[in-house]
């Protein structure tokens, strides 16, 4: 699995080559050299750390032949179970047709290597490629649609739960939401001095505080919706494009249900993308997926598609993150952290504004 930008030169076959950027960082690539020799009786000439993991830490892997690989190294033996049906999931879905990247077994034939220094999975290099995050535009809207839907009628077939009907309004807990932005307005009250991003941030929470009556209203309207087996981070980030083409969808999460349009709609609704293109050729591109997604994945029901971008714009305007992060986790908090969190406060009230206009459209599109 990689992006582009994440490509390593191909070292000396006979040294593993590392240029540590912390304290720790020799040494863990030291125990990830170890790992895979012991694990996978993998040689590498060359080991990369990819910076992007938020739950892992990410290497690029050359072994001797000149072949890449990437790693995932877990943070902790803790959840190892979970990371393991992260990983079969994937898997499962691999074995359907879905474009995931595939993970090597350990000489024990495991998924995950816990023998060695290190737990960690071993996964196929997907090269050439960039994320979906901002960059979807013409083809890319359909390709990624059909291949959502290739992967919701997968899922839809897996043991761990059948799909199912629940109501549409409970895709967002509005009282909580409004308790959370009550305390989150008090708490940057609070604090002696704020900065620029906080200022923002707390003129957000009060925005997203203001319309969450609108939000519980548009709530009550929805039908029942689709509930079943979901990718889990269905994001930008983890679908790699190779051109017009998804080359793979990458990073699930365990077998977890959830709304399939929530899914949908989060993928659809990339702030960057939604950005770059504007309402109307964001509108466009949207009604592209749908229809792929639709012909992909012809057994799910038209009211999910349809309301996908009710449920995307409740789920978007209920979220306290990142406009907690200041407050709760300041040290995520960084100029990509802030601008993701102004492009998605930006899409998520324009969504609101437009809702009518942008639901004719793709229900018009979709008869």
């Amino acid at each position: 699995m990689s992006t582009a930008s994440h490509q390593p030169c191909l070292g000396s076959p006979t040294e593993t080559v590392a240029a540590p950027s912390a304290p720790g960082e020799r040494e863990q690539i030291t125990a990830l050299a170890d790992t895979l020799v012991l694990e996978y009786g993998l040689h590498p000439a060359e080991i990369t750390r990819i910076p992007e993991g938020t739950a892992t830490d990410n290497f690029s892997i050359v072994d001797q032949t000149g072949r890449r690989h990437f790693g995932k190294v877990y943070r902790t033996r803790k959840s190892l179970d979970r990371d393991l049906a992260s990983v079969e999931l994937s898997e499962y879905a691999a074995d359907g047709g879905v474009a995931t990247a595939r993970a090597a077994r350990t000489r024990e034939h495991e998924l995950i290597a816990t023998r060695g220094p290190l737990p960690m999975s071993l996964w196929s290099y997907v090269p050439h490629t960039e994320t979906a995050e901002g960059t979807l535009r013409g083809a890319r809207w359909a390709a990624v649609g059909a291949a959502m839907g290739r992967l919701h009628s997968r899922l839809a077939t897996h043991t761990a739960a059948a799909p199912t009907l629940k109501p549409g309004a409970a895709v967002c807990d509005v009282a909580t939401a409004r308790s959370r932005f009550d305390k989150l307005i008090l708490a940057y009250q609070h604090k002696p001095t704020l900065s620029e991003f906080e200022t923002w941030a707390l003129r957000a929470v009060r925005e997203r505080h203001a319309v969450l009556g609108d939000v519980e209203r548009f709530l009550y309207s929805l039908p029942p919706l689709t509930v079943q087996v979901m990718h889990g981070d269905l994001a930008g980030p983890n679908v790699l494009l190779a051109n017009d083409v998804v080359a793979a969808l990458v990073d699930f999460g365990p077998p977890t249900p959830d709304y399939l349009a929530w899914e949908l709609m989060r993928l659809g609704c990339d702030p960057a993308s939604f950005q770059s293109n504007g309402v109307e050729r964001w509108i466009m591109g949207y009604t592209d997926l749908a229809l792929a997604y639709r012909d992909a994945n012809p057994t799910a029901p038209a009211d999910d598609i349809l309301s996908s971008l009710r449920v995307g714009c409740a789920a978007m305007l209920c979220s306290a993150f990142p406009l907690s992060a200041p407050v709760e986790r300041p040290h995520l908090v960084d100029a990509a952290l802030e601008s993701y969190a102004r492009a998605r406060h930006e899409a998520a009230l324009t969504l609101l504004e437009q809702l009518p206009v942008l639901e004719a459209a793709l229900r018009d599109a979709l008869r």
